[in-house]
């Protein structure tokens, strides 16, 4: 099953690099194949990764010699940690998008970018190395983990070529599709124990709720709640019945 993995790998790499070609970038209102991206990749979280972190959470107990209830709160505030740390490096990238234009308006521009892609880089890497660790549960959590997290992508990638399309289109894209692939290789290669395999899981719950959510909720997206909704229920129907 390395392959089917590999093969997923190869298309997050693709979603990346195809994202700038296709005729919902940039478009507001947003598109509702976005939208509905956005649904399917909300919906994994609360039936998929979330449920998942509960079980997860009994094993970092075991590891750790904690209670039951203790450990279920462990992992659930590192989901909390990796949404709040994405929401403060979306802040931080705001305020200096706002920073005043005699500080060198190219050069502001270039540390949000520089912000921006280095912190969906190693995101990559987590989504990459998880998409190794989906394999070794069976097929269907390989496959279901892998539609949500191509159409997580689409919708975060369109978000980035919006704020930086010239250099998304020459280096971003590039880099991204490589930290995917990189975090597959580096999955095959570096086995980790099941306490960080749960920490990790968390942390990318925590960020996937947070950069749908910043995609989908401000008004100048003109977001497509009905598509939204189909993605949610759609996507929902799917994971219950697999």
């Amino acid at each position: 099953m390395v392959l089917g993995s590999f093969l997923f790998a190869l298309g997050f790499a693709g979603v990346h690099l195809a994202t700038s070609r296709l005729p919902t970038t940039g478009v507001v209102p947003r598109s509702v194949w976005l939208s509905l991206a956005g649904g399917v990749s909300v919906a994994y979280v609360f039936l998929h990764l979330l449920p998942g972190l509960v079980a997860r959470g009994a094993k970092v107990g075991l590891e750790l010699g904690l209670a039951e209830n203790v450990s279920a709160t462990v992992v659930f505030m590192v989901a909390l940690l990796g949404l709040t740390g994405f929401y403060g490096l979306e802040n931080l990238v705001a305020k200096r998008r706002r920073a005043p234009g005699g500080v060198g308006g190219e050069v502001v521009d270039l540390q949000v970018f520089s912000i921006h892609l280095g912190s969906f880089a190693a995101y990559n890497v987590l989504i990459g190395y998880l998409l190794v660790q989906r394999e070794t549960e069976g097929w269907r959590e390989l496959v279901t983990f892998g539609i949500a997290m191509a159409t997580h992508f689409l919708s975060a990638d369109v978000g980035l070529h919006q704020d930086h399309a010239a250099r998304y289109d020459r280096f971003a894209r590039w880099l991204l599709a490589g930290a995917v692939l990189a975090g597959w290789a580096l999955g095959q290669l570096v086995e980790v124990s099941g306490l960080a395999i749960g920490l990790l899981y968390a942390l990318l719950a925590g960020g996937v709720i947070l950069n749908v959510m910043k995609e989908e909720l401000p008004e100048d997206r003109q977001s497509r709640f009905w598509a939204f909704l189909l993605g949610v229920c759609g996507y929902s129907g799917i994971l219950v019945l697999a």
